[in-house]
């Protein structure tokens, strides 16, 4: 099954209501003025925090964040590169 993970500003009946009819997971935290609070995954939605934290770590190195690199394939390598020295951290 498919998920949508989000953050609260997506927290709205017609984006929650089209992923629903579609099939889709919703894994909005809903907003604490919201009059009927639904549950969610809390544990899939703390894992949505862990990978933006990484992307932030990997923007870090100015040359991903502008892709300063004329191709594609060096551009990829470098984030390899990149990613491979976040994990070794």
């Amino acid at each position: 099954m498919q998920a949508v993970v989000a953050d609260k500003a997506y927290d709205t009946n017609a984006i929650v209501e089209g992923l629903t009819h579609q099939g889709v997971e919703v894994v909005i935290p809903p907003k604490t003025n919201r009059l009927d609070q639904r549950t969610y995954d809390k544990n899939l939605y703390a894992d949505r925090n862990k990978i933006e934290r990484f992307f932030n770590q990997l923007k870090i190195n100015r040359r991903v964040a502008t892709r300063y690199d004329k191709t594609a394939t060096s551009f990829l390598a470098f984030v390899h590169l990149a990613c491979a020295l976040i994990w070794l951290r």
